[in-house]
């Protein structure tokens, strides 16, 4: 059953996707998430495979699967899948970093199939929506 995502889902899925990507320290904004016709996103990574130094990787997240680490193909063609997280649909941003810095450094993934279709997700799109926004930071350090 797929869940029902609206925009604040769909922002959600934006800021988790975003503490991802501070979790791994990367720049900029290289992700891609989007809601319709299922909820995904892409991660652009800094970093490649030591055996597929040729080819460049990403994080994909799904609503059916969770977190994979993909390898890129040729134009066209299907993303190659390095290694699957867990069976969690949403993992705190920590632990998604953590499980791409250890197929990166070379580890081989303990999960290289993917995990059976979340079951019981019906509140996915709500946990999302939830997904809390970071907290700014103060342009200048206070002194007290």
């Amino acid at each position: 059953m797929e869940a029902d995502f609206g925009e604040a889902a769909l922002h959600g899925l934006r800021r988790y996707v975003r503490r991802v990507s501070e979790e791994l320290g990367l720049q900029g904004e290289a992700f891609n998430a989007q809601t319709e016709p299922t909820a995904s996103a892409y991660l652009a990574l800094d970093r490649r495979l030591p055996d597929r130094p040729d080819r460049d990787v990403a994080l994909l997240w799904t609503e059916r699967h969770g977190w994979a680490l993909t390898i890129e193909t040729n134009a066209g063609e299907d993303l190659v899948v390095a290694g699957y997280l867990t069976a969690e649909s949403l993992p705190p941003p920590q632990v998604v970093a953590d499980f791409a810095r250890s197929l990166l450094s070379g580890e081989r993934s303990p999960r290289p199939e993917p995990p059976p279709q979340f079951d019981g997700e019906a509140d996915l799109a709500h946990r999302l929506a939830a997904y809390p926004t970071p907290v700014a930071e103060p342009a200048f350090p206070r002194h007290g």
